[in-house]
Formats: C-alpha cells, sequence, structure tokens
C-alpha cells in the first residue's frame, strides 16, 4: 500500500473508533445509572462526545493495530441492589451497544445504496460517495469486532465481568486475588493469536446475523 493509501484508510477508520467507543463507553455509564448508580452521570460520561472517552494512547492503537481502549467509565457497585446482576448487566451494555450501532450502520449502508441506485454518479462525486459509504460500513465492521472483543472473558474486558458474576461466591473471591494478572494474559493471547480463529468465526457469525436481520425489508421491497 502506498502512503496515500495508508492515510486514507486511517481517515476512515477515524469516525468509526470515536463512535464505537464513545457508544460503548457511554452504554456502561447508561446502564450503571439505569441499575442505581449516578457516578458516569455526574462526571458527564453518559454522552456520545468522544472527548469525554477519548484517551490518546488508546485511540492510536485502535486506528494503527486495531486493539485499543477508551478512558473507562468509572462506577460504584455498592450503589446496585443486586451487585452481581447489575455488574453484569453494565458489563454487557457496552458490546450490546456495539452490536446496536453495527446493525444500524448495516442499515444505512444498504439505504444509501438503494437511493443510489436511482442515480447516475461519476466521477469526483462517485469517489465521496464510495468513501462515505466505505466509512459506514467500517463503522459496522469495527463495532463488531469491539464488541465481540469485548466478550472474552479475561479481565479487565466486559465478558470477565459477566462471567466472574454468575460464579460461585469461592471461584469469585479466588479469581477477584489474580485479576490484575488479566491484562499480561491479554496481550499474551493477542500475540499468539490463539483464539484469533474463534473470535473471526464469531465475528463472522454475528455479521451474518445482522446481515440477514437488516437486509430482508430491502429484499422484500425489491431495491436491492
Amino acid at each position: 500500500m502506498s502512503f496515500q493509501d495508508i492515510l486514507l484508510a486511517i481517515i476512515v477508520r477515524i469516525p468509526a473508533v470515536l463512535l464505537a467507543i464513545s457508544g460503548h463507553e457511554a452504554a456502561h455509564g447508561w446502564m450503571a445509572y439505569k441499575r442505581g448508580d449516578p457516578t458516569a452521570k455526574l462526571l458527564g460520561r453518559i454522552t456520545l462526545n468522544p472527548v469525554k472517552h477519548f484517551d490518546l494512547i488508546g485511540m492510536l492503537s485502535m486506528l494503527l493495530v486495531g486493539f485499543g481502549w477508551a478512558k473507562p467509565v468509572p462506577f460504584n457497585p455498592r450503589n446496585f441492589k443486586k451487585y452481581r446482576l447489575d455488574t453484569a448487566l453494565v458489563a454487557l451494555a457496552g458490546p450490546i451497544s456495539n452490536f446496536i450501532m453495527a446493525a444500524i450502520a448495516l442499515f444505512v449502508y444498504f439505504a444509501c445504496r438503494a437511493v443510489l441506485g436511482f442515480f447516475l454518479v461519476s466521477g469526483a462525486a462517485a469517489q465521496i460517495i464510495s468513501i462515505l459509504l466505505e466509512m459506514i460500513l467500517m463503522i459496522c465492521f469495527l463495532n463488531i469486532s469491539l464488541g465481540v472483543f469485548n466478550l472474552i472473558p479475561i479481565p479487565p474486558l466486559d465478558g470477565s465481568k459477566v462471567l466472574f458474576s454468575f460464579l460461585p461466591a469461592r471461584a469469585f473471591n479466588f479469581i477477584l486475588n489474580y485479576e490484575r494478572y488479566g491484562f499480561l494474559i491479554l496481550v499474551i493471547v493477542l500475540f499468539t493469536g490463539i483464539l484469533d480463529v474463534p473470535i473471526n468465526m464469531l465475528m463472522n457469525w454475528v455479521y451474518q446475523l445482522l446481515y440477514n436481520v437488516v437486509i430482508w425489508p430491502f429484499t422484500l421491497l425489491g431495491l436491492l
């Protein structure tokens, strides 16, 4: 790839990254608020404003290598009525929000294609439209990737909080003592690639599921 191609690929990813991480973190804060903890709301973190969730290193990492992070939304589980259940719901809210955003992006993509099918576009306009459609698809794919990745049951990812919430008390307390080693385990998993195949399979399954849900109204109306 030329430098121009690399630069264009990064530019296309920027809106997708900002939306994905902002929606993910805002969903955590919103669910925590709904379950009784106002911490995120008081800090102004229930918002899609990327400035509130921005972490420079995490952002650059996500843009360049596809793995990154935002500034975590704080919450106080002492405010929850059902500590384990509410913690699991707060954790799940992030990935679920990513899947919802992916579905919306996919719907917008096919809607744009359906509308553009009635027009003859060429030249610079066609190139701009092509880039915009690529951005929309990137929003879909990156949200699926972030949602699936965060479901991995390794600390500090959301999947670990969901899993731990359903473990027996003894196992839960045992794992908490070793939770600090989770990030090291996660780094090893990422660099060895031992979970690449199952992660890719799950991403493909989620995409196919969303595709089947989103495409049927367009197919029914004969727009695609």
